[in-house]
């Protein structure tokens, strides 16, 4: 059993309705937390930029997720769900980097359990992210119409 079969299984996605108002509104909002990555990139805040690209391409993400009518509970199979059913139509590297940025905002947010340390982020990192985001998000918008 794949990792979207276990996310199903689990109710950690589940089908629905597909619907394009939903995905148009999500992407919408990502829009919104690009812009925001970006001012917090002006400002220098580069943990900030960092949460918003990733907030931006998970809103994108969830765009394409209520376009095929399906219903997320988790982070993890959201982007283990894009990855799959993406492949091969968005930018590999996108695709990629969308569950990195993921594993980036979590150390970013909670730290480790070991160290109980949170990652820093330098402004070459928080500019590769609002790099990506914008990417993912111009690729998604492609896909919803």
């Amino acid at each position: 059993m794949n990792a979207i079969d276990r996310c199903f299984q689990t109710g950690q996605l589940k089908k629905s309705i597909p619907d394009i108002g939903k995905a148009k509104s999500s992407i919408k909002i990502s829009e919104q937390n690009h812009a925001d990555a970006l001012i917090q990139f002006e400002n220098k805040c580069y943990k900030w930029t960092f949460i918003a690209a990733y907030a931006s391409m998970f809103h994108a993400a969830r765009a394409l997720l209520f376009k095929d009518g399906v219903k997320e509970r988790s982070h993890f199979c959201l982007c283990n769900y894009v990855k799959e059913k993406y492949r091969g139509v968005i930018e590999e590297k996108f695709l990629n980097e969308l569950d990195n940025l993921r594993e980036g905002r979590h150390a970013v947010l909670y730290g480790d359990e070991e160290s109980i340390k949170t990652k820093e982020v330098d402004e070459a990192e928080a500019d590769s992210a609002l790099k990506l985001s914008k990417g993912f998000l111009n690729a998604v918008k492609k896909l919803i119409k």
